[in-house]
């Protein structure tokens, strides 16, 4: 693009310029989206269908499986159609669509894990008052709060992104419009508005973190006055998968985003983001189906009646 001349679109690099990579990685990302999207939909299903999880914890676990899918879905076509053809031109407007879901639901999740930990600290330091706590309206509250963050967040994501001209360049180092990566091709350059956004994520993280730590804290405290073997193993299971979750999910989300524009390596963003984009929507289900008793229960009689149906 010439520097007199606006940027209408851009193109995005994506993952690599090897070309000899390009089928294997082809390969890798098409198995790990299939097991996020069979893991991620078949979790929400299998809650939806069985009964005995129709509860708070697996009605935000759904919401967690229903995120991780489709903000993995909000990157995946780009970075293969990126792998397919080399360099992928995108519209400036499906370049912000894109940067705002994927902005939504990134957020979501944040919060999300954040009103899980509240409603772990309500079953395992309220359980005489569980259900009177975490009713149908408080987890509907709840998960809509999650989604209204989201949508505010991205719309100040994608309004700062966009707020300059891109007129130096329209290449994208990147396989889907992050919003570092766009920012840095801006010709007018806002450091307010990047400290908007860090300062905006930063809230985000920290006080989802705050909301987890506190819960945990307690959690923690009345683990230890437990006299209950059996109501102790289960707390601790229940507990295991939420925080294996949001260790892996905010160690990847720090590191991207809790520093300024100018310290970014694109090179490692783009690693960072696979990450976090593809590989961590994947392991949830896993996570999750692996640690919880209930869930691998439910998948059993889901396999039975299966089998049965199918005259196995």
């Amino acid at each position: 693009m010439e520097n007199t001349t606006e940027a209408t679109q851009f193109i995005l690099l994506g993952l690599t310029k090897v070309t000899s990579l390009r089928v294997p990685l082809i390969m890798i990302f098409s198995f790990i989206y299939a097991v996020n999207a069979i893991g991620n939909v078949g979790m929400i299903l299998l809650i939806f269908l069985d009964s005995r999880l129709h509860s708070p914890m697996y009605f935000f676990l759904s919401n967690l499986s229903l995120i991780d899918f489709c903000y993995s879905t909000s990157v995946f076509p780009t970075a293969m159609a990126g792998l397919f053809i080399g360099d992928k031109v995108i519209s400036y407007n499906a370049c912000a669509a894109q940067m705002f879901f994927f902005a939504l639901f990134v957020t979501g999740e944040v919060y999300i894990l954040a009103a899980m930990a509240i409603d772990r600290f309500a079953a395992v330091c309220k359980p005489l008052h569980y259900t009177t706590i975490m009713t149908t309206g408080v987890c509907a509250g709840l998960a809509i709060a999650c989604y209204v963050a989201g949508i505010t967040n991205a719309s100040i994501q994608v309004g700062e992104a966009f707020s300059g001209t891109f007129c130096s360049s329209n290449v994208v180092h990147h396989f889907f419009c992050d919003v570092p990566a766009v920012m840095s091709l801006s010709c007018s350059k806002n450091h307010f508005g990047e400290m908007v956004l860090l300062y905006v994520d930063t809230f985000n993280v920290f006080s989802a973190l705050l909301v987890i730590f506190v819960s945990y804290i307690f959690i923690f405290i009345n683990l230890l006055k437990m006299r209950s073997s059996a109501g102790y193993q289960k707390a601790v299971s229940t507990c295991a998968s939420h925080v294996t979750a949001i260790s892996i999910f905010f160690g990847a989300l720090m590191f991207m985003y809790l520093q300024p524009s100018s310290s970014h390596s694109m090179d490692t963003d783009k690693m960072a983001s696979v990450f976090y984009t593809m590989v961590i929507p994947m392991l949830n289900p896993i996570v999750y189906s692996l640690r919880n008793k209930e869930v691998k229960n439910a998948i059993k009689k889901v396999g039975e009646k299966t089998k049965l149906s199918l005259g196995l």
